[in-house]
Formats: C-alpha cells, structure tokens, sequence
C-alpha cells in the first residue's frame, strides 16, 4: 500500500489516456455483461429444467395438439410419477408487442407439477373459485402493473374463435430460484374448453411428465412414444432441459455468435491496452531507469507496471459489469426474453478483466524490468 502514490500519480500522468483506456475496459465489459445475459436468458429454460420431468409434444411439432385421453395412458406407463397437460393460448393485451407466455391449465395438476412455483393459499383458492380467474407472475404483474382483482382484457386469437375474453388477476406466484420465470399467465383450462370451439375440446397442447426416477427418464421417453406409435396423433418425448435446447436452437446458434462477438471484442482490447502501456512505459524511461538507479530492483519495476495495467482494468471492468447488471434487470425485451446475470457470471468478468489487464500490461513490465540503467540515462 505504501508505494499506492506512486501507482496513482503514474495513472493521472496522462489522465485523458488513463480515462479511454478505463473507457474501453467499461464498453467491453458492459458488452460483456449484456451478452451474458442474453445468453443466459437463452438458456433460462435449460438451466432451470426439472432433472425429473419430461416434455410430450406431437411429432411434427410443437403445434400438433394430443388427445386429452393420452393423459391416462400416459399415466400407466412404468416409471411416471404424475402428468399434467397445458394449452398455448396466445392472446394479445392492447398490443401484439405486448408478448407474454399464456397458458390454459388444470390448476392442481400444474401446481403440483412445479413446486418451485409458489402462491399464496387465498389466492390459490380465489383462482380456483373463479373460472375467468387467472395467476400471473410476479414480473409479468410489475410489467404491466397489474395487481389482484384487475380485469386483464385479451384479443383471442382466430383459432380459439377470436373476439375478446376478460380475465381477472386472482393470485401471483413466485419463483423459490432466483432464474425462475415469473413472467408467465395462467387461465383454467376448464374455462379454455367453455369458451372455445368445439373442434377444442379432447385435446391438449402438450403433456408434462414426472417421472420416479431422473436416471430412467429415457427408457420412460421411449416407452411413452411407444404407447402413441403408429396412432393418428404419434408423440415425441423428451426431458424438459432437452426440450427447452431445441426451442432456443429454432433461433439460430447464440451461443457461438455470442462467443464470437466477445472474442473479437476482448482480442481487440487487448491490442489496444497492450499499446497504451507500452506508450506510457516509453514515456517513463527515464524515471524507470532512475527507480533502478536508487535501489529499486527490477522486479519492483515489473510489479509496478503491472499493477498499473490490472488497476485500470480492475476499475473499468467493475463498472462495466456493474452497468450491465443494472441494466439488464429492466425489461428491455418486453419480456421476450429474460434477461438475466447471475453472481458467477460477474466473477467470470472480473477474472477475465484482471487476466486481459495483466496480459496487456506484460510485454511493457518485462521490458521495463531487462531496462538497462545507463543506456537509458544517457537519454537525460
């Protein structure tokens, strides 16, 4: 701490350089940060994915409906624990843009499929006594401002007849993780059934499984596929963190664009601070010489370079990072996607910060250290 001074006073030597240098780490690292997010938010569903549950969609695709008879012989299938089912409905509040996740369930059968979804017992009750009632999530409620006993109005979309139906906040749930989605809406299915065409009722959207055991979730996949072979309405199972995969590959590799674009972010970085503490390291020659000169050793002079290099990337990682978590936990997407930065991610981003700082700053301090003394003092 005692030589903190002389690190200070060498980084407000040139303080304009100092601040782009600062400057350049903050829109990478914010960069960085954004990305992340993203790419988590991609892959909230993966992340989030119950180990013992798997997703029954029809074969062609996810917008094939399934009998609703299916549901009790899904049940007999060896190693199924419960089974739920659930209907996209797809309705629109005021404006398209306005995109949240809707689904028509049967209550307890949901509830129980996803314990980490939690509601209040009044509330749950209300939902229950109420067939036009609704739960929504806890950010889908702060989004819209939505609270309970508001009416929520929707457009129905052509192929559930169309015009408009009135819904009625009834209960909020809550995530007990912090990646939980609490954007989505739920309706009874009983209701769904009521109110749309008759060529809607006995059948499903897609089934949820529990199975008893997480290690034979694939035998129970192949078996429930087996069941539906050859049947005008043939299935295709599969874990729910395999499901959740192949709906974020419909929309192309983000992972890699999003490896990519960082790559050449950080890459360019890098030049641009190597470059910059270089510069200063040939502007002090002469004053790294004299340092020598007095007794400072040259791994005092390697150290000081260094820890130059790591405290401006110390500083402009932190903020950036900072920036990215602050913004990413506002709606940007109006809930397309949800956003989201975990802790892990933040400490990947200062250990990427301090390693781009001390590999920056490397060619400059080992220069710096093989100085030699009276060659550089000749320059005074």
């Amino acid at each position: 701490m005692k030589f903190l001074p002389l690190l200070l006073a060498n980084l407000k030597r040139k303080k304009i350089r100092t601040m782009l240098t600062v400057g350049s780490f903050v829109v990478a690292f914010f960069l960085f940060g954004l990305l992340g997010a993203i790419r988590y938010g991609f892959r909230q569903g993966i992340d989030v994915a119950g180990a013992d549950r798997l997703v029954v969609i029809g074969r062609t695709s996810i917008i094939q409906p399934l009998p609703l008879p299916y549901l009790d012989r899904i049940k007999r299938v060896p190693g199924v624990k419960d089974v739920a089912h659930s209907t996209w409905f797809g309705g629109v509040y005021q404006d398209p843009k306005n995109f949240f996740a809707q689904f028509a369930i049967v209550p307890d059968d949901w509830l129980r499929m996803y314990p980490e979804f939690k509601v209040e017992p009044a509330q749950w009750k209300a939902f229950l006594d109420d067939r036009q009632g609704c739960v929504i999530g806890a950010k889908l409620a702060t989004r819209f401002g939505w609270k309970i006993g508001d009416k929520i109005p929707l457009k129905v979309p052509g192929y559930f007849g169309g015009g408009s139906w009135d819904f009625y906040v009834r209960a909020l749930y809550h995530g007990t993780r912090s990646n939980d989605d609490e954007t989505q809406f739920w309706m009874r299915h009983d209701y769904l059934y009521e109110r749309a065409p008759a060529f809607w009722k006995g059948i499903v959207g897609w089934y949820i499984v529990r199975v008893a055991d997480p290690d034979q979730s694939l035998a129970v996949a192949r078996a429930i596929d087996a069941e539906f072979a050859n049947s005008a309405s043939e299935s295709r199972t599969q874990t729910e963190s395999a499901f959740a995969a192949s709906m974020v590959k419909q929309m192309g590799n983000i992972e890699f664009l999003i490896t990519a674009i960082g790559a050449v972010v950080f890459f360019t970085l890098l030049l641009v601070t190597g470059n910059t503490m270089a510069i200063a390291v040939r502007e002090r020659t002469n004053e790294l010489a004299t340092l020598k000169a007095i007794g400072f050793t040259s791994k005092f002079v390697l150290g000081l370079v260094l820890a130059e290099s790591l405290l401006v990337a110390l500083i402009g990682g932190t903020v950036g990072l900072w920036l990215a978590r602050f913004i990413t936990q506002q709606d940007l997407t109006s809930g397309l996607i949800l956003l989201y930065l975990p802790i892990s991610a933040l400490v990947v981003g200062l250990v990427i910060a301090l390693v781009t700082g001390l590999l920056a700053g490397l060619i400059p301090a080992v220069n710096a250290m093989r100085l030699n003394v009276a060659t550089a003092l000749r320059r005074l």
